[in-house]
């Protein structure tokens, strides 16, 4: 009993550090037990503490481009919490929203709190014995043109469009045409860790993060298997950047639909189509459990 009192108080006065702090835990859709990781997209959505209850926990609705991201009541989900560069993750439920008013205005989501939490495993971030995500890698160019990419990104809302209309049949989409590409510099690869109310927080091998830090503006190319075959294109800004404990680089990016605006609604509608296919299919399966 005091060890069970001891881990209860450890991970309660680190979610008080990150609420003090105005901090955020980060929270994923708990992923299928023994599903291959290429049908795997999972993603992370940033949610800022509000409060710590005796059983729950209440944070902000995740927000991606604007758009909440509902977690239905009783989704099982899988949370992260960091303090420096420790990281911790626990399984949690969706317990409804939060009738407290939240600092934006939007109503806030409350969470069960953790029976146990467990510290992720040195070499990978995002892995527990009970729990693997398998975040989306992504591909970067320098764009050397910010103009350049509006002619890719329409036949990308084309080729969406047709995956909608139940008219695309390939999985994945058809690549983009080289005679429509943008004006890009050489490629380069990284993987998505989070996704904010603007962006994307990336996370970039040692090998690559000296070429991200000569450059302000990326095109990126990122898949969100098995609920959307399109892949996502889109521009992004460095906003900020640090190196981590392992000498990798973690990069928050904006994106940018200065040159294309409407191209705002067509990513928008990629990661909410992701989120909600991810909800069914946990769903899904608990049913026919």
């Amino acid at each position: 009993m005091p060890a069970q009192r001891s881990r209860t108080a450890g991970w309660r006065y680190c979610l008080q550090q990150i609420r003090d702090r105005r901090g955020s835990i980060e929270l994923a859709v708990r992923p299928p037990e023994g599903a291959a990781p290429p049908t795997r997209g999972d993603l992370l959505f940033r949610a800022r503490v509000l409060g710590i209850d005796d059983d729950q926990i209440r944070v902000e609705t995740p927000v991606a481009l604007g758009q909440p991201v509902e977690f239905v009541e009783g989704l099982q989900l899988v949370a992260i919490m960091a303090i420096g560069q420790n990281r911790w993750m626990f399984h949690t439920e969706a317990l409804g929203p939060d009738l407290q008013q939240s600092p934006t205005g939007v109503p806030g989501l409350r969470l069960a709190a953790p029976r146990t939490v467990e510290r992720c495993q040195r070499r990978r971030d995002y892995r527990i014995d009970t729990a693997d995500l398998q975040l989306p890698d992504v591909t970067m160019w320098p764009l050397l043109d910010p103009m350049s990419v509006v002619a890719a990104e329409r036949l990308n809302a084309v080729d969406f469009q047709h995956e909608l209309d139940g008219i695309l049949t390939e999985s994945p989409a058809p690549e983009i045409d080289d005679d429509v590409l943008p004006l890009v510099g050489p490629e380069h690869t990284g993987r998505i860790v989070n996704l904010g109310g603007g962006g994307l927080g990336l996370a970039v091998d040692v090998d690559d993060a000296g070429s991200v830090g000569r450059h302000a503006t990326w095109w990126l190319r990122f898949e969100l298997p098995p609920h959307v075959r399109t892949p996502v294109y889109a521009t992004g800004r460095v906003a900020h950047r640090h190196l981590r404990s392992d000498k990798s680089l973690y990069c928050g990016m904006s994106f940018d639909f200065s040159a294309n605006p409407s191209h705002r609604s067509v990513v928008g509608r990629q990661i909410m189509r992701a989120i909600a296919g991810l909800q069914q299919r946990q769903m899904k399966l608990r049913r026919a459990g």
